[in-house]
């Protein structure tokens, strides 16, 4: 007779999800992980059946969309529920990025799950690239044209790539249909790398606001605690994605991809999607066209390298260290900033602007961070040793009692 408890994989599986000790202490802050899941799950699925009726193909894919939006019982739900989920998709991964940055999630014995991670954004943005391509609407194909065309500045194999690319000598249906295939494939390795995350975790466990390794006295079971708190969250999360979708679906898209795509006109001010642009203002304002296209690839490797940056860190949360939490914020600013250039025409003042805030968000890495790491080190070994000196008891000596002995009792018998 089959039983649950003696199968060994039903029995891993049950205490992964309903018996894994986490921290008692984590805030909402720790719920966009599986806001995460779940906009990873909805483009699959979005993706499966927009992809069902989607022409790959030159002169039909724009009017394939049309189609979709039109003509098809729902269509306009899904493709407006797939387009805005990519976007919330992102806000929902740069808050957890950026939680883990504030509370230390990359330190010992995390690095592995945080370059996972940051992979996962980086495949984020390639097959969110793709996409943009497939609606072929004049940003799309301009888009395209415009980033793939960086891969021309590698020296030897460029030109190479950017004909393999193609397909051919421009973008063109072959572009468009490899570009599908591509954006069809990538979210399911994205979905298998998302698993090795979460075993990462579990492996490694939770951290907590206080950065602290707690005892397990200190921690609860996540269902049906955290479970509860997760849905809670997903709820909320929902109803915020239906407004946007409902209500304000064009927020955050681009007026000029309603457009068929015309490579006799070219738009006034070509932009990718807005969760892109902090990384296009860093490839433009680099006047360079290799350093420019290294200097944007390296602003995504270097959060891979951050637990090895950041090593020397005493406490791994902000909240102990006032200075760095200020110089957090500031490389927040940083980045939202950096977005705002990106999305400006290529022009002074901006590339201007742009190589300033390109300085800085290097600079919070290599230069600004580690420095003070030192600094706050050295002001904690100081603390801790004026603490030690202040416990420390002073040596006294003991004090021989020298009594005053009469005279006349010397002689007493």
């Amino acid at each position: 007779m089959f039983q649950f408890t003696n199968n060994n994989s039903f029995k891993n599986l049950y205490s992964t999800l309903f018996l894994y000790p986490a921290p008692i202490n984590l805030t909402y802050f720790w719920n966009f992980g599986i806001y995460a899941i779940t906009a990873l799950l909805i483009q699959i699925v979005t993706g499966i059946l927009l992809a069902m009726h989607y022409i790959p193909h030159l002169d039909f894919a724009f009017l394939s969309v049309e189609h979709i939006m039109r003509d098809i019982n729902n269509g306009w739900l899904l493709r407006y529920t797939h387009a805005n989920g990519a976007s919330l998709f992102f806000i929902v991964v740069y808050i957890h990025m950026f939680r883990g940055l504030y509370f230390g999630s990359f330190l010992y014995p995390k690095q592995s799950l945080w370059i996972i991670g940051v992979l996962i954004f980086l495949l984020m943005i390639i097959t969110a690239f793709f996409g943009y391509v497939l609606p072929w609407g004049q940003m799309s194909f301009w888009a395209a044209t415009v980033i793939t065309n960086l891969f021309s500045a590698i020296p030897i194999i460029g030109n190479d790539l950017v004909l393999w690319l193609w397909s051919g000598y421009a973008v063109n249906g072959a572009t468009l249909t490899k570009f599908f295939s591509l954006h069809f494939v990538l979210p399911f390795i994205i979905l298998a790398l998302v698993l090795i995350h979460i075993y990462l975790l579990h492996l490694s466990g939770s951290n907590n606001p206080l950065g602290v390794n707690l005892m397990s006295i200190d921690s609860i079971s996540f269902f049906p605690y955290y479970s509860s708190k997760d849905i809670f969250g997903l709820i909320f999360y929902i109803y915020l994605s239906l407004i946007v979708i409902l209500l304000v679906p064009n927020l955050l898209g681009h007026s000029d991809n309603y457009i068929m795509a015309n490579p006799m006109v070219t738009p006034s001010h070509i932009v990718p999607e807005w969760y892109l642009l902090p990384f296009y203002a860093i490839l433009r304002a680099i006047p360079d066209k290799l350093f420019g296209v290294i200097a944007m690839v390296l602003a995504i490797v270097i959060l891979a390298l951050v637990p090895f940056l950041f090593a020397k860190l005493r406490t791994r949360s902000l909240s102990f260290r006032p200075l760095s939490k200020l110089l957090f914020w500031f490389f927040v600013v940083i980045t939202y900033q950096l977005g705002v250039v990106g999305g400006k025409v290529a022009a002074e003042p901006y590339i201007f602007f742009g190589q300033i805030l390109t300085f800085n968000y290097f600079g919070y890495f290599l230069i600004f961070n580690p420095l003070l790491i030192l600094i706050e080190n050295f002001i904690w070994k100081f603390n801790a040793r004026v603490t030690l000196f202040k416990r420390r008891k002073p040596r006294t000596k003991k004090k021989i009692s020298k009594k005053i002995i009469p005279g006349w009792r010397l002689f007493r018998r």
